[in-house]
């Protein structure tokens, strides 16, 4: 598929968007990326982490625990993919490139290949949010319909009530399935993938090979095969699907729009910016519990138009962006709380299943 181009207009509302934003952090002196607030969190993270994989893969613990410390395992792999690694993967994680990187690369730990990542998430999905086609986050073909431009099947009448099921197999999906047909395709959906180094060959195998030991192998030598299928099965249907449903909320839920390029010139009938607002939602962003474990990307509206500010500034700029949208007639989609997102994805998926 042609790559779409977006409207250019006058009166650019992205421009108004980035001065306004560039003012605030100029009069509060205030650094777009992290800092200590977020390297706090990111260390509380990763302890948190270690000490549950040790306490499970070395120390045996009663069957109750076991199970209860596999899926905490499971919701700390989510909390580090939403604040470290998907802030270091936009460089917003630190002023230090380096430190970006290394952040960046707790994908790899996790079972994701980071280079897959950083080509479907921050180049294309940032850039051609729920264009169906191109956005590789709503291909979730046969099995759900994420558009009403993908082919419809009769299953897809149940799709509400059967969808969390494969949200829960996301982590593993990733790790052993989808990075490879993409490494094997050189594709991403349709778009075709960058060249790879040598480095970005041995970094793809290094971290599968690292994932694969602490995660099967070790496992399996210090607790036994049936246990550790247990265990490896509740860790990473917690991570799958926390992962799966805080990133559907932002998109495909009822108010969000999937627009479709003119089919002749594949321009945009929007400037990015707009398309952005008009394919992106917020939800529960009062809730400072969520808004802290999942890495601000309950502000999705702020994070897609400012993907390099990191997501702590977020609560701050969205009232700027709300200021900005009240002035320029721009929707602005948000819920109030998580369950009305959650309501409206599940309200989403059985319109998609009918219609």
């Amino acid at each position: 598929m042609q790559t779409p181009k977006f409207a250019h207009v006058k009166q650019s509302f992205h421009v108004e968007l980035k001065k306004r934003i560039n003012d605030y952090f100029t009069l509060t002196g205030k650094s777009t990326t992290g800092g200590s607030r977020l390297f706090t969190k990111a260390l509380f993270l990763s302890i948190g982490f270690i000490y549950t994989y040790i306490q499970l893969v070395f120390f045996t613990p009663s069957a109750i625990w076991a199970v209860l410390l596999s899926v905490l395992l499971g919701a700390f792999t989510a909390s580090i993919g939403f604040n470290i690694m998907h802030d270091g993967g936009h460089g917003s994680f630190s002023k230090f490139p380096f430190l970006n990187k290394m952040a960046a690369y707790s994908a790899g730990v996790m079972g994701a290949s980071h280079f897959m990542w950083n080509l479907k998430h921050n180049v294309i999905h940032h850039a051609y949010t729920n264009i169906d086609g191109i956005d590789d986050d709503i291909d979730a073909k046969p099995f759900l319909r994420m558009a009403s431009t993908q082919k419809r099947y009769k299953m897809h009448r149940f799709q509400h009530w059967y969808f969390w099921m494969f949200y829960c197999i996301l982590h593993f999906y990733w790790a052993m399935v989808s990075d490879y047909k993409k490494y094997f395709s050189r594709k991403i959906g349709s778009t075709p993938l960058k060249k790879m180094t040598v480095r970005d060959h041995i970094s793809f195998w290094s971290f599968k090979v690292l994932h694969y030991a602490l995660f099967i192998v070790i496992p399996i030598f210090t607790v036994g095969f049936s246990h550790w299928l247990i265990g490896f099965i509740l860790f990473s249907v917690t991570a799958g699907f926390i992962l799966s449903i805080v990133f559907q909320l932002a998109h495909t839920v009822e108010h969000t729009e999937f627009p479709v390029p003119q089919e002749m010139t594949m321009k945009m009938e929007d400037e990015w910016a707009i398309h952005q607002l008009k394919t992106t939602a917020n939800f529960a962003t009062k809730n400072k519990l969520i808004s802290w474990y999942v890495g601000g990307l309950n502000f999705q509206i702020e994070h897609h138009l400012f993907p390099k500010i990191s997501h702590i500034h977020y609560p701050a700029i969205s009232k700027i962006i709300k200021q900005a949208c009240m002035e320029y007639g721009v929707v602005y989609v948000e819920y109030k709380r998580m369950h009305q997102a959650v309501y409206s994805h599940v309200s989403f998926l059985k319109q998609m299943g009918t219609a």
